[in-house]
């Protein structure tokens, strides 16, 4: 069950750190192909490498990841624009989020690819979809973004989803036992986006109503009903 919690006043919205150390990424089969390549550095076939999975999949964790051990820099590809390219390319080794769904600059993204290319550079890049999906008007950018190996982080299998969920809660300091984790696993939607908002949701009402977070709780909250 849960941990008892002393009366509170007021619901805080409040942010809760999540860790993103090596030590703890939960590693299963959907993220496996993903986190060897961040591990095998710099053994890599490419020098260039995408990152590709869907919103709360891992990305950002395991670029952090990659950039703790080489001491890459990260930046955000709505910057690129503004970006001096070979500053940032100083280290020999860089980090761009959100790639599609932030947009970029195309003429500053076929220089940073060049350059990489002619000084021996890495790039790992993070994005929802694959780069042959990308809508770019700059066709030498275009079929070099087809060119580069995507490796694909899948939605979590079920004994991975239920490791977050425990993860999750540790963030939070709620010890769960694994009834409720099972409870909540089957009644979410297949990704860790959808277990970090029911874990917050939860987290949010058990503290609003005063009570312990227990499965009965969790079927009011989640809108269903406990089998």
């Amino acid at each position: 069950m849960i941990a008892g919690r002393g009366p509170r006043q007021l619901t805080l919205d409040l942010d809760h750190a999540e860790s993103y150390a090596r030590d703890d990424f939960l590693g299963g089969p959907s993220n496996a192909a993903a986190l060897t390549l961040i591990d095998s550095w710099p053994d890599w076939p490419y020098q260039v490498v995408v990152l590709v999975g869907p919103e709360g999949s891992g990305k950002s964790h395991l670029a952090t990841i990659w950039a703790l051990q080489t001491g890459a820099r990260s930046i955000g590809a709505r910057t690129l624009r503004d970006m001096n390219i070979p500053g940032a390319l100083a280290t020999g080794r860089l980090v761009v989020e959100d790639v599609a769904e932030a947009g970029f600059d195309e003429t500053a993204m076929f220089h940073l690819l060049n350059l990489a290319r002619e000084e021996g550079a890495f790039v790992l890049l993070t994005a929802r979809t694959a780069p042959a999906t990308w809508a770019v008007r700059i066709p030498d950018l275009a079929s070099r973004l087809k060119a580069l190996p995507a490796i694909a982080l899948a939605p979590p299998d079920d004994t991975l989803l239920r490791a977050v969920l425990v993860k999750l809660f540790a963030d939070r300091q709620l010890a769960v036992d694994e009834q409720l984790i099972g409870y909540v696993a089957t009644r979410i939607g297949r990704s860790f986006a959808d277990a970090r908002a029911a874990v917050a949701r939860l987290d949010q009402e058990a503290m609003r109503r005063q009570r312990p977070l227990t499965r009965p709780l969790a079927a009011e909250v989640l809108k269903l009903e406990a089998p």
